[in-house]
């Protein structure tokens, strides 16, 4: 009989040329990304701790790492799928959050696969999600890959498999960006043009109200790139709206969600996604969390762009439906590609 092993907390490295990435099996969470700016230096872009154990007491307002079952707010934590009510944890009161008091963000998930060497460097994560975790019907099966396709950008492939019951899946990364460095203030010079020419406005508990609103002469309007510091203070707390993604320029089937830009080091994030929506997240609620090298994060410190399904779509039959049914394959990709300019 094998040996069995408790799975520890590890991280692991994920390198090419001057791309280098660092994950964790906990969570399956981006700790450190060091890529090159205009001149060559490398600076690490995402918020996070030096070690593992502020992520597993839970002091990280969900830094790097993937959120599910479902990712952000399911309205006062109640859903009705196929006749049967479910109620899931109010963590984030009145709405639950992420997946949930102990979310995909709060476990060990297996190392399924590590090609640390070879042309694509790679890793994949897996986890089982069990009937009634959290609340939510039916076992799921989910695995995340994380590789280099190249020297400039990092894939994120994202699948999950119910087994015997239908069930809400809709699967986040949850990185907050810092594109001049982790460590280097807050994001409001940064640039960003979001090619989404509508969102889902929010109620007075940031869940969605069900309408789809132009963004047309508004606050939301990124899309033409546009400094995000300029108008966030006729945004109340700041953003943290769903875009919905329009189908324009495509890239091997995946849209583009985001175009991300740091004046100070010219790097430039773009992000491609094959989900329908996109969480732009300006980091409101970080408040003086000391990260890696004793660095303070504050409010704005870093911003998320979090591809996803509508947020409570499960209570929303006009939003892309976030069921999937037993046999069926959820599937999510994101492409992060670094460049300077």
């Amino acid at each position: 009989m094998a040996e069995h092993h408790e799975i520890e907390p590890e991280v692991f490295e994920l390198t090419k040329d001057k791309i280098t990435v660092k994950i964790s099996n906990w969570g399956a969470t981006i700790t450190s990304l060091l890529v090159p700016d205009a001149h060559g230096n490398l600076d690490d872009v995402v918020l996070g701790f030096d070690s593992m154990e502020p992520y597993i007491k839970g002091m990280a307002p969900y830094f790097g790492c993937i959120v599910g079952r479902v990712a952000n707010r399911i309205k006062d934590g109640k859903f009705t799928l196929n006749g049967m009510e479910y109620s899931l944890p109010i963590n984030k009161p009145p709405n639950s959050l992420h997946g949930g008091r102990k979310g995909f963000d709060k476990v060990l998930w297996e190392i399924a696969e590590y090609n640390k060497n070879g042309e694509n460097p790679s890793i994949t994560f897996r986890y089982h999600s069990k009937d009634g975790e959290e609340g939510y019907p039916g076992d799921v099966s989910v695995t995340a890959t994380y590789s280099l396709p190249s020297s400039t950008s990092l894939k994120l492939e994202m699948e999950a498999v119910p087994q015997n019951r239908a069930t809400p899946i809709s699967l986040a990364q949850h990185t907050y960006w810092n594109l001049a460095g982790h460590n280097s203030g807050n994001i409001l010079e940064h640039s960003i043009q979001i090619p989404a020419s509508q969102i889902t406005p929010v109620d007075a508990n940031t869940v969605p109200t069900g309408e789809i609103m132009p963004v047309k002469g508004t606050p939301f309007d990124f899309l033409k790139e546009n400094k995000i510091g300029s108008r966030i203070h006729e945004v109340p707390g700041g953003y943290d709206h769903n875009y919905v993604l329009d189908c324009g320029e495509e890239r091997s089937g995946l849209r583009h969600a985001a175009r991300l830009k740091d004046p100070s080091s010219s790097r430039v994030l773009n992000i491609w996604t094959d989900a329908p929506g996109m969480q732009f997240y300006t980091g409101n609620y970080v408040n003086g969390i000391v990260g890696k090298g004793g660095a303070v994060y504050g409010k704005h410190a870093g911003l998320c762009l979090e591809t996803q399904g509508f947020p409570n779509a499960i209570n929303q039959p006009n939003f892309p439906s976030v069921v999937v049914q037993p046999g069926e394959k959820y599937r999510h990709v994101m492409l992060f590609e670094f460049s300077v300019e």
